[in-house]
């Protein structure tokens, strides 16, 4: 058979075996529970509130090209070399404000309990006090350090709404980290951490200037219904590597 017969039945079915997507499903015991919280503070936004979606992008590396890049130009995409020296790394604390789109972050050394802490008294500073905040987190331990809690506890206009586990895509800050990654990360090169923050700084100013909000349309049903697809699927596969797993004895915000 030629290649041109493959390329043929290819395209007449629609088949790219050369592109492949990644996912994984949830299999938190509390799944339905976080899924309805957390879509039902996107499409009926509390009154009165600020909804944050908060995350850190952890390990962003500052990646110096052995050699210069070539531009774009037609009929030819960027290039970049495969290889590389590392500078160090940085850690960038976002949150997404989702009615306005803009971004308020702040990049650190290390991504600790104490690194959150500072990232949580800048956006009490960020807002009028009389303002609730409802922040989308994911369940990362630094989350539900015992510092953490105690410093939320004596700060209760602070409200979490945590995302069902292996589940960043409900978190729409996740959206915003791939524009940085694309636009200002993934074909930079720099020489220093301080060059790669710079970058981030200058990318968040940029976005901010002008900023895009991301709109959630999705509802529970039909989220459920394209699970409830992919998970007969699986069981196809491997019968019971879809069922939940043992709720384990871990801090869990109420």
């Amino acid at each position: 058979m030629s290649k041109n017969t493959v390329h043929r039945i290819w395209q007449e079915h629609r088949l790219q075996p050369h592109r492949t997507t990644t996912f994984k499903l949830s299999r938190d015991p509390r799944f339905l529970e976080k899924l309805t919280d957390v879509v039902g503070v996107y499409l009926t936004p509390p009154q009165n509130a600020v909804v944050l979606c908060v995350d850190e992008k952890s390990q962003i590396q500052a990646l110096d090209r052995t050699q210069p890049g070539l531009p774009l130009k037609p009929g030819r995409c960027g290039t970049f070399t495969h290889d590389y020296k590392r500078h160090g790394t940085t850690t960038l604390f976002a949150a997404l404000h989702m009615v306005e789109g803009r971004v308020i972050g702040a990049c650190y050394p290390r991504h600790r309990h104490q690194e959150f802490l500072r990232f949580l008294r800048r956006l009490d500073d960020e807002f009028p006090a009389a303002m609730a905040l409802h922040l989308i987190l994911d369940n990362y331990g630094t989350h539900g350090h015992e510092r953490v809690r105690r410093w939320l506890a004596k700060h209760p206009r602070f409200v979490l709404h945590f995302i069902p586990t292996s589940s960043s895509w409900l978190n729409l800050v996740e959206r915003w980290f791939g524009e940085l990654t694309q636009k200002a990360v993934r074909r930079g090169s720099f020489h220093s951490v301080a060059d790669l923050e710079q970058a981030i700084e200058q990318f968040m100013d940029a976005w901010n200037a002008n900023p895009a909000p991301f709109v959630w349309t999705a509802t529970v049903e039909a989220i459920l219904k394209k699970l409830a697809r992919c998970r007969r699927r699986l069981e196809q596969l491997q019968p019971g590597c879809t069922n939940p797993k043992s709720r384990k004895a871990a801090k869990i915000y109420e």
